[in-house]
């Protein structure tokens, strides 16, 4: 039996989500310093002493916010059928780094390089994220581990992603984008049989 939850707590939730959506959208649009709390809040429709509920700090707001997101689209990708092919496992995985999720997290990347007290938060962030990247990369590949070289494959599938991610962050690289999957993916089938 399911836990009871009461409009208030339902409000709060739903204020919650709203907030960390906000977040992820504004620091991709605004980046690391036009991104304040309360610049979230206004983009959430809540008010600034809501969002500090939530939210004590604004490192708070944008790991809690990457991390949101991160799990939203880990789950998405759980929930693939393994039967769709190498072809869309690829295009999939390369979807992460495609979105609005990576330009958030490039800022807030490039945040923690120069404040100390986010680098350690955002480290073990992207430790945890990497690591549940690359387990699903490996389930949706139906990729064995233990075979000699399939690690690091899959790892250089993970760094060519990243690397397709930021060349489309200054313009749209989606041509050229779906050459690359196509090829990954044959030679993924190559490799990985």
């Amino acid at each position: 039996m399911g836990a009871v939850t009461t409009p208030k707590q339902d409000r709060s939730r739903a204020t919650r989500q709203r907030l960390l959506e906000s977040a992820v959208t504004c620091l991709a649009e605004h980046g690391w310093t036009g991104s304040t709390v309360t610049v979230v809040a206004e983009h959430a429709g809540v008010s600034r002493g809501a969002a500090q509920h939530h939210f004590p700090t604004r490192e708070d707001l944008f790991t809690a916010a990457v991390e949101y997101v991160a799990e939203e689209r880990s789950a998405e990708l759980r929930a693939l059928d393994g039967e769709r092919g190498t072809h869309a496992a690829v295009d999939a995985l390369v979807g992460l780094y495609t979105g609005p999720l990576f330009r958030a997290a490039l800022q807030l990347w490039v945040a923690a390089s120069n404040e100390p007290q986010l680098r350690p938060r955002v480290t073990a962030l992207e430790a945890r994220i990497g690591r549940e990247t690359h387990r699903m990369a490996l389930r949706l590949l139906d990729a064995d581990e233990s075979r000699p070289g399939v690690r690091e494959t899959v790892q250089g599938l993970l760094d060519m992603a990243r690397g397709l991610g930021l060349a489309n962050l200054l313009t749209d690289d989606s041509a050229r984008r779906a050459r690359v999957v196509t090829q990954w993916a044959t030679l993924l089938d190559d490799v990985l049989p």
